[in-house]
């Protein structure tokens, strides 16, 4: 059962509300310490870039999966395995993967919303907090992840708090994907809608995703990384729902108010065609790292 609307009503009491409005924090503790004893509380002093929570349950059901491959891939050759953390963990879909891994996991996300969302696991403990008030217990942790999440983080700030936390020979892996590759004409139309049609309403944070983190500094020397990519056979029902969930798709209903992106459907079910589903790949980049001090494997 996932954790639920109490954590979103304890978000709501933090961010929304004037502080004279507030609850007590031991109040709004209690809304989810008491719903769910899994879940952690981190307080949060300052809003965030909160372009998720809107349509929670959307990311969830259309959001691209990631793989235990994807696991492996970042874990391998570390030295240990007994604590991964996932920053930026949303509804902890990668989480899970991760606690098949790892002895322990942490999962935190400043999304409420999206931590809702959850499935409850044995090894994982959920947290609502940010990537930049990360409370780990210094050199604990074997990998610190972050997926698709650390373009919205004020990386100096998260960097100094993974570097305590992190054991040395412990990795850090800022991983994101690119847009999805279905076929030639396909692709281009998306591209067309992505940067023309919505490209005005990405935040603009999202450009680092369109760099691969490239114009990012990282704190660690970085071994060579084969090649990874995510793949699925997707329905056209599926590609628009996932389409759906881009933070771009939000701020233009807000501004707009409609979606654009109904305009643009018809179209892409034509070059889409009478094909029940389609093999669909996202490219994965990552900046990856060892903190110094011990050689791994």
């Amino acid at each position: 059962m996932p954790i639920g609307a109490a954590v979103v009503s304890a978000y709501n009491q933090i961010v929304f509300l004037k502080p004279a409005m507030r609850a007590p924090a031991p109040v709004i503790k209690g809304m989810i310490a008491a719903h769910n004893p899994i879940l952690i509380w981190n307080s949060i002093t300052m809003p965030f870039k909160d372009h998720f929570s809107r349509d929670s349950a959307a990311y969830k059901s259309f959001r691209p999966s990631y793989d235990i491959g994807l696991v492996d891939h970042l874990a391998k050759g570390l030295i240990c395995h007994k604590l991964a953390v996932d920053v930026g963990c949303g509804n902890g879909q990668f989480s899970r993967l991760l606690a098949t891994r790892f002895d322990r996991v942490i999962a935190l996300d400043a999304s409420a919303a999206q931590v809702g969302e959850a499935e409850p696991h044995a090894r994982i403990s959920y947290r609502v907090g940010t990537a930049e008030t990360l409370d780990v217990p210094d050199g604990s942790a074997d990998l610190i992840c972050a997926l698709q999440a650390a373009h919205w983080f004020d990386l100096e700030a998260f960097y100094a708090k993974a570097n305590r936390a992190l054991r040395p020979g412990g990795a850090l892996a800022l991983v994101g994907y690119g847009l999805l590759a279905i076929t030639p004409e396909l692709d281009a139309a998306i591209y067309d809608f992505y940067t023309r049609g919505i490209g005005n309403f990405w935040p603009a944070d999202r450009v680092h995703i369109d760099t691969q983190y490239a114009d990012f500094d990282f704190p660690y020397d970085e071994p060579k990384m084969p090649p990874y990519a995510m793949t699925a056979d997707w329905s056209f029902a599926q590609l628009k729902g996932y389409m759906g969930t881009w933070s771009a798709i939000g701020a233009a209903k807000k501004v707009l108010g409609f979606n654009p992106l109904d305009a643009f459907v018809p179209k892409l079910a034509e070059i889409w065609g009478n094909v029940p589903t389609r093999p669909v790949r996202w490219p994965v980049f990552m900046r990856y790292g060892i903190k110094p001090g011990i050689r791994h494997r």
